[in-house]
């Protein structure tokens, strides 16, 4: 508004030393994750920012920009929406457990929890099954608690005890005790689950009656599940419906749901892990009806990744997990909004 005081940029030393003692923490955080790591033998990698792909999922949109060859001629890159890709190449290759602090990069994202170029905290377990992902990332939330000394986690008036025995809940349970809901009755794989979940939801969420099966979810989920997880304690939320898998593979005792969890503490997302899906074909078949999704939404889509879908095949059996490294520090060192805790924010954005 006219005549308001314009905001001093992010560097102006005034605004910086009130952000200090988050970056500082900061730092903290990063040597106690770091040394968990290396406690359980993990080996720290750096993958690669440009990709031929930047991940093939509906709702996820990249950068995109373009190399120039020595011979002139261009090619197609994005910035990685995660180092998913790369990670399970060298998984490929041989590499048993691996970590890495990425730099990640996501296009229509900005808010209070989202930023547009941000860091996310990935790892692998060759071998392993995904529950013990969830131990890790349990662990790895303890000690940044321990390394700033931080009592509980708070976000917009909920709390969660860190160092609390976390609550383990199915979907499935969720959506009954919070929506009312009997999720896996609309599950069968038929044309009629989208109708199924419809009738379910229609007095709980407004629908269009374009929504899909996947849409329909996504607002219970945001509406009326979220707000309860995390509350007290960490809640680890698994076994997804299978058509929300993305590259988790499907329970063989149970088809309707997926390898796949999240954990919440005080309503917030903090990490999405998988028992990684391991079939190629199964995973090209995902990602081309994602892209077909996409371009019916976005009216764009992105390239298949081949060089990865070839290492798919090559993959051990192995687990693994993305937990946004910025929310976590955010939790752990007490600030209210995420660009506190990044040494730069976004440009444009000071």
């Amino acid at each position: 508004m006219a005549g308001d005081k314009p905001i001093s940029p992010f560097w102006s030393p005034g605004r910086h030393i009130d952000r200090r003692p988050f970056l500082q923490a900061r730092g903290a955080i990063t040597g106690a994750v770091r040394s968990f790591f290396a406690e359980q033998g993990f080996v720290e990698v750096e993958t690669s920012v440009l990709q031929v792909s930047p991940g093939n999922e509906t709702h996820l949109h990249a950068p995109r920009t373009e190399i120039i060859r020595p011979d002139g001629s261009r090619a197609t890159r994005y910035l990685r929406t995660s180092p998913e890709f790369a990670c399970k190449k060298l998984l490929a290759a041989g590499e048993p457990r691996i970590f890495e602090f990425a730099r990640v990069f996501r296009d229509r994202e900005r808010g209070d929890l989202h930023l547009p170029e941000f860091t996310m905290l990935e790892w692998y377990r060759a071998g392993a099954p995904y529950d013990a992902i969830m131990v890790d990332c349990v662990a790895v939330i303890a000690r940044a608690a321990q390394a700033t000394a931080i009592g509980q986690f708070a976000f917009r008036g909920r709390t969660a005890d860190p160092f609390a025995e976390p609550e383990l809940l199915t979907v499935a349970g969720a959506f009954e005790r919070f929506a009312g809901i009997d999720l896996l009755a609309t599950i069968s794989g038929g044309e009629g689950d989208r109708a199924a979940l419809a009738a379910a939801a229609a007095r709980k969420v407004r629908l269009s009656e374009d929504d899909t099966w996947a849409d329909i979810f996504s607002k219970v989920l945001v509406e009326h599940v979220e707000p309860h997880l995390g509350q007290g304690r960490l809640t680890i939320l698994f076994e997804y419906p299978s058509p929300e898998a993305a590259l988790a593979r499907v329970k063989a005792d149970e088809p309707r749901v997926a390898e796949r969890f999240e954990v919440y503490a005080c309503g917030v997302e903090l990490a999405n892990g998988f028992g990684e899906l391991t079939d190629a074909e199964e995973q090209r078949r995902r990602f081309t009806e994602s892209m077909a999704e996409k371009q019916r939404r976005y009216g764009e889509t992105y390239p298949l990744d081949e060089d990865f879908l070839a290492a798919v095949a090559e993959m051990p059996e192995a687990s693994g997990v993305a937990l946004g490294f910025d929310r976590l520090v955010m939790l752990a060192s007490g600030a209210a909004r995420i660009d506190q805790v990044v040494w730069t924010p976004p440009v444009g954005e000071t």
